[in-house]
């Protein structure tokens, strides 16, 4: 991924506010050509600067207003597999490989306690995966954003 300049800071912070802004009103609240803006968001799109335009759907909108913290314990000769396993596990919305102990975190959501409980086993007889440890979201305190990180240089 390239470095962002200022402009691209700009238009950063124009989407994190309103991620459907369109690029026309992008431009002009920048001061900026509307082909400009478009050329930017192609590359910032294309550079995985950009995440995809689900990443800001509300789960709980989707039925699954449940949310849950995985930590998994892996045979390390079946990483891969594991992986391709919780990848086709639609409750799945991120995973991480973190240092420390845990092999991988999992980030998901669930329609109740109890769906949770399903999906928890269903991650848990994924094959290598020895143990996880589910802990459950009460509430979320600090929306996903990263305006403070589009802070001029």
């Amino acid at each position: 991924m390239s470095a962002l300049d200022a402009t691209d800071r700009r238009i950063l912070r124009e989407l994190d506010a309103d991620a459907r802004m369109p690029t026309a009103m992008i431009a002009h609240r920048l001061g900026l050509a509307r082909g400009t803006v478009q050329a930017r968001l192609e590359k910032l799109s294309a550079s995985g600067a950009l995440r995809l335009h689900s990443a800001r759907v509300s789960p709980a909108a989707l039925g699954r207003p449940v949310g849950a913290s995985v930590q998994v314990e892996l045979d390390q000769h079946l990483i891969a597999e594991a992986i391709t396993a919780l990848a086709n596990i639609p409750e799945v919305l991120e995973c991480f490989a973190p240092a420390g102990s845990t092999d991988l975190l999992l980030r998901v959501v669930a329609q109740s306690p109890d769906d949770l409980y399903r999906v928890s086993e269903e991650i848990r007889l994924c094959p290598g995966i020895n143990r996880t440890s589910t802990s459950l979201f009460l509430r979320e305190v600090i929306p996903y954003r990263v305006t403070g990180l589009l802070a001029e240089e």
